[in-house]
């Protein structure tokens, strides 16, 4: 990961600096290894979190004909102040069809992240950019469409809910047991429900990064008109870092994400 600047400001604490440092490949850890041996992490409240990290994938997907493309997840942390970016790109890199832009910001806390704010940016070669921000107060969520609603105390928005996912099965293994399943509220641009996540068991992954052993983490309901659901194949030996992703808006827009290559990771 080059070295980059990215502002991290809530309302509650005021403005903050996230500084990530240049990186490394992590250590690509054989199937089954130990989430230590994977990567760099920081202690904070007895959780071993990741140091900044990015991720990079191969895309392939249907959106008005099969496509394809790439994606990037970075996650940017520096002592209690985090940031997550998923950036999903259809077609070649310096001249997409589609970018789809997701960002959220907060702090960390010892039950997990707690997001403050999220952003949403959608750009088409045809037609206008869309945008989509929400605020999320200490006890009020405004949502994109300028509604509020009260703040429940476990919510995501679609970017956190990946590292969520990681520190829940992290710090409750019996979590990541076929047949159980994990819920939170989660933050939509346009409401606020509860999600349930069921664990389907271990998956192998063949990926240009290698074979990598997997936990598959699946919604359990399909998406409302304009949302989006996502699937996950978490690598216990990267970190719980996910090795594939499937976003799916809606049974004929869908975006599938292998790991293109091994972690890159902040050597602090």
């Amino acid at each position: 990961m080059a070295r980059q600047q990215a502002s991290a400001s809530s309302p509650a604490s005021g403005a903050a600096h996230i500084d990530a440092p240049a990186t490394t490949a992590a250590a690509p850890a054989a199937s089954g290894a130990s989430a230590a041996t994977a990567g760099v992490t920081q202690n904070l409240d007895g959780v071993e979190w990741p140091a900044s990290t990015r991720l990079s994938y191969e895309l392939h997907g249907w959106y008005r004909g099969d496509v394809t493309g790439s994606a990037k997840v970075e996650w940017l942390r520096e002592g209690r102040r985090y940031q997550v970016h998923l950036e999903v790109v259809i077609g070649p890199s310096m001249a997409p069809l589609a970018r789809r832009r997701m960002s959220s910001e907060g702090r960390i806390s010892a039950d997990g992240l707690v997001p403050q704010r999220y952003e949403q940016e959608t750009w088409q070669i045809i037609g206008r950019t869309r945008r989509a921000d929400m605020v999320l107060g200490s006890e009020i969520v405004t949502l994109a469409n300028g509604k509020r609603q009260p703040r429940p105390p476990d919510v995501q928005d679609t970017a956190s809910q990946f590292v969520q996912m990681v520190f829940l099965l992290m710090t409750r293994p019996e979590l990541a047991r076929p047949g159980a399943s994990v819920e939170f509220a989660l933050a939509l641009p346009h409401r606020i429900d509860r999600w349930t996540y069921d664990m389907k068991g271990a998956q192998t992954l063949v990926t240009p990064a290698g074979s990598i052993t997997t936990l598959h983490v699946q919604p359990r309901r399909r998406a409302a008109e304009g949302d989006l659901t996502v699937q996950m194949w978490l690598a216990p030996s990267l970190q719980m870092l996910p090795a594939r992703i499937r976003i799916e808006q809606d049974a004929t827009t869908w975006a599938d994400l292998v790991l293109a290559k091994f972690p890159e990771q902040a050597a602090r």
